[in-house]
This record gives structure tokens, sequence and C-alpha cells, in this order.
């Protein structure tokens, strides 16, 4: 089978050669070959139906293969991300993109009165392929059932394909789209993705360069760019960019999450046996999770902090970025901001993101808009705000147990004095690394900095956000999107002009000597590391 063909009916003869070769057919005039086609290569086939056979696929030990006629191919697929009542469900098609699925999902009043039209519109634009594609490949599987395959596609191993797509937007010889052994699949999108080791899928769409193997099973998710999840499950979940979990009795629920790292047996839970599995949270940018941690829904977990142990007070650290978060022996949320600012790993992390992307030189329209930056407008205005915060606790006795409480978190007198120590030197930091050579950019007059929000991966003004939601079709909104990406350097500095007061804006030296205390700091931290390493493998040596 394949796209681009002539198609004839069977001469008696080819007709002959095919049943020679243990192939039958109850009407071999539905039958239709290429001139190109092969046919010492069509053994010990069963025909049904309306068949075209082109020259260039390859289909061996194949259970069964079969396209309905009315058939959808997963496109249009409701996929109940958050809340599994379905009340955020995101419908997906090909070109999906990580920032217009958060949109639908995380405002779905906006996705149900403004935006059902357009993406109606948009999702009935496309016609599913019922074809297999050009040099696809196709051995040893079950049965695929109503699965439009793309060209240069490999499924090999596959137990059992249901209502999906499998698309290939790569350049000739450079797909990313596979399926492989045992893989149980059903109602999906896989694009330029791949799911491998008998994962089980139900209700997902796997995007650019995102990885589902080694018996990882997911329902009701959306995965995107670069994803990795291997041996755990995933339910409900929107996992943005980057988000890996490789451990097995690891379980993601109920939440979005991106530049994720779960650790081994994390833990969360969306069901309160009251009104069903309706409670959700955020885990914003870069949030990492420890061995057996465990978090009560719904809950807001601030960018970039370690989340330790048992939360079951339904946190919100969100005005805290790069904090310690402990759980303490009653399920209370004991905070630390700022200490993860001290940690080597947050500068390696920005380096490896972009060199790990698995879409780079494959020439095909990246559809997830990312930003690597660890400090960038959002977690420096945070951090900013957190000042504030931070000095308002301090001017408050603390209670009887010597610890300050803020939106049911706990936080030690010590540990805030240090954290807005640490959050000054990293504004310092970001600042020294966008004004060391062009200088601060003048403030205009009674200007106001724009709030930045993230939108899975994508940093962006709101108000450019809100712009999107006005768009009246899919690819507007896209484009809005695309330009928030393209002109993210020249956004930051409007920010940075209108957010910064003169007591921030000193002397180039004084801001240098300010970011050289925070390098020294993570030198310092990599270095110990360093020596603990070595003295580990002394220890560990033979002789």
């Amino acid at each position: 089978m394949a796209t681009k063909h002539n198609y004839r009916e069977l001469k008696w003869w080819e007709i002959r050669r095919l049943e020679d070769n243990g192939c039958v057919s109850d009407d071999w005039s539905r039958v239709h070959i290429s001139d190109g086609t092969d046919l010492s290569r069509i053994r010990n086939v069963r025909f049904a139906g309306d068949i075209r056979i082109g020259n260039d696929v390859t289909i061996e030990n194949v259970g069964l293969l079969e396209m309905e006629p009315e058939a959808v191919c997963g496109i249009g697929t409701e996929v109940c991300v958050f809340d599994e009542t379905g009340s955020r469900s995101v419908r997906i098609y090909p070109g999906l993109s990580a920032q217009m699925a958060m949109l639908i999902a995380r405002d779905p009043n906006w996705a149900h009165n403004h935006a059902k039209e357009m993406l109606d519109d948009h999702i009935h634009g496309f016609e599913p392929s019922r074809a297999i594609g050009d040099r696809a490949v196709i051995r040893n599987c079950g049965r695929i059932i109503n699965v439009s395959i793309d060209h240069e596609v490999h499924i090999e191993g596959a137990s059992y394909l249901k209502n999906g797509s499998i698309i290939n937007n790569a350049a000739s010889g450079k797909a990313l789209s596979r399926i492989g052994e045992g893989v149980n699949a059903e109602n999906f999108i896989i694009e330029d993705g791949s799911a491998d080791s008998a994962a089980i899928i139900r209700n997902c769409y796997i995007g650019q360069g995102a990885m589902l193997e080694k018996g990882f099973t997911a329902h009701d998710s959306l995965f995107f760019a670069n994803c990795s999840l291997e041996n755990g499950e995933a339910c409900a979940v929107f996992a943005g960019p980057y988000t890996v979990s490789m451990h097995k009795s690891t379980l993601l629920i109920g939440c979005q999450t991106s530049f994720m790292n779960a650790g081994s047996g994390t833990n969360q839970s969306n069901h309160m046996y009251k009104l069903g599995p309706v409670h959700w949270g955020i885990l914003e940018r870069g949030v990492k999770t420890s061995s057996f941690s465990y978090l009560m829904l719904g809950a807001k977990i601030g960018a970039f902090s370690l989340l330790m142990g048992q939360h079951k007070t339904h946190p919100d650290s969100s005005e805290f970025p790069f904090s310690y978060l402990f759980g303490d022996e009653k399920g209370a949320t004991v905070v630390v901001p700022g200490a993860m600012l001290r940690s080597c790993g947050l500068l390696r992390d920005e380096k490896k993101w972009p060199a790990r992307d698995r879409r780079q030189k494959r020439k095909l329209p990246l559809h997830d808009r990312i930003i690597f930056d660890v400090l960038n407008p959002l977690t420096v205005d945070t951090m900013l705000n957190a000042l504030d915060i931070i000095a308002s606790l301090l001017a408050r006795p603390a209670d009887d147990d010597r610890f300050l409480r803020y939106k049911g978190m706990k936080f030690s007198r010590a540990a805030l004095e240090r954290a807005a120590y640490l959050y000054r030197l990293a504004i310092y930091k970001y600042l020294h690394t966008h004004t060391a050579e062009l200088g601060f950019p003048p403030r205009e007059p009674g200007s106001e900095a724009a709030v930045w929000i993230d939108v899975a991966g994508l940093l962006m003004p709101k108000h450019l956000l809100v712009k999107a939601m006005e768009m009246k079709s899919v690819n507007k909104v896209e484009e809005v999107f695309e330009n928030s990406s393209r002109h993210y350097a020249n956004l930051q500095r409007a920010w940075i002009s209108s957010r910064f007061s003169d007591e921030w804006r000193r002397n180039p030296e004084v801001i240098a000597d300010y970011a050289a205390e925070f390098d020294r700091m993570i030198e310092d931290d990599r270095r110990k590391y360093l020596d603990d390493l070595a003295d580990q493998n002394a220890m560990l040596r033979l002789f």
C-alpha cells in the first residue's frame, strides 16, 4: 500500500501467481496494483475489501491490517488531562502544540465559549490518510486496525494498534516516528515520537521527540517535545517539554509538568473519594522529586524546586522558586526558599536541555516553542516579589515551634534570611547577563512591566497570551506563539526596562561583583561535589 501511484486491476495471470504464492481473496477485482509491484514478494496474504498495493512498502508477518472507510485514525480523540471526569479535555490533532494544548486545558471556558468553533473547523479539516506511506515498514505485528501510517514509519513487533495516526514530518531518512516491540495502543496520535518495548497507551498524544517505552503505561495524557517516560505510569498528565520519568512504581497523575525529573516511587493522588478524581495540580518548570515523594493534589510547586517526603496540605510554593520542600512527620510542607540556587546542577540542566533536543537536525517544523533559560523574566519577577514577602514574614514573631507560617507552609527564620541573600545574588546574576554589554535599557516614564507566564515551555508576556486568545483561527493563535518565541530577547529587554527601579540599577562593577559571587557559589558547590565523588571512588577502589 502506498500514497502516490497509478493503480490498475490485476491481470488473470497475476491473480494466478498470487494464488500460487498462497494468497486468497473473495473478490480479486477489488485488489489493485501499480506497474512496479513485485508480486513475487507477496505471499500468504488474505485480501478483503478494497486494496491498493504499491512497490515501496514492506509488510511482513502481520496478523491483521484493516482500515474501515469511516475511520478517523485518532484525530479528534478527547484526552481528559488534569480532571479525569472530562471537564478539561483536549481534542488531539496533527500539529498540536504544547502551547495550544495548555491554553485549551487550563482555560476550559475559553476553549468552550470562544474556541470551540475554530477548533471544530481545524480538526474537521484533517482527512486522515487511509494509506500506508512510501517506504514504511510493518513487521511481526498482531492487529493493526484503523491506523494511518505515514511515509518511512517503522512498526516492528507491535501487539495491538487501533484508531491512531503515526505521523512523520521529518526529512527523508530522518524519521523519528516509530512503534516497537509489544506496544498496545488505542485512540492515539504519535507525531515524530515513538513508543516501544511493551508500552500501553490509551487516549494519548505523543509529540515530537517524545519517547514512551519499557512498559510505561499512559492514559488520557499529552506528551510534548523530548519527554522520556519509562517503566512507570501517567494518568491525566500534561507532560510539557522535557518531562522525564525513568523508574518503576512512579505515578504521575492529574498534573502539569515541564523540564521535570521524577524520582523513583514518586506518587501523587487526585481522588479524595468524595467527588471523584477531580483534583489536579501544577509542577512549574524544572521541578524534581526525590525517591518516594508524595504530593496530595491540588497543589502548585514553584519553579526549579526539589520535592522531598510526604506533602498532604495542598501546598502552593509558586511564590518561592528554587526551593527545597520537605514533608514533615504530619505531612505539612517545610520550605527552604532559594536553596536550589546554590546547586551547580541548575547550570548543567540549562545546557543539557538544548543539547538533548531530538527534534534538531531532522528538518521538521517544530510545533513546541521552548525557552530554556533558568533565570528569566518569570523566575526573576517571582524572586523580586518573594523579597517583599520574606521581609513581611521576618517582621512577624515565630510560632511556638519557631516556624513562621504562610499559606499553609512552614519557614524557619534562618531559611528566609538566607533566601533573601540568594535571591538577590540570582537577580544580579540575571542583570549582569543581560546588561553587561548593552547596559540597562532606559525606563519609559509611566510604563508598567508586563506580567509574564510560562505557557508549556514558552515564556511570554501575559498580554500576548490574551492576544492569542482573541484570535479567530488555530493558525492565528499559533502565529502569536511563534512571534512571541521569535521576539523573546526584545520582549525580555523591554521587561527589564520597566521592571527594575533605581535600587537595582547599580554601577556595572557592583553588579558584576554580585554576579561573580553567584558564580563562586556555584563553583564551590561543584568543587565540593567533585571532592565528595573522589572520596567515594577512593573508598570503592579495588586496590
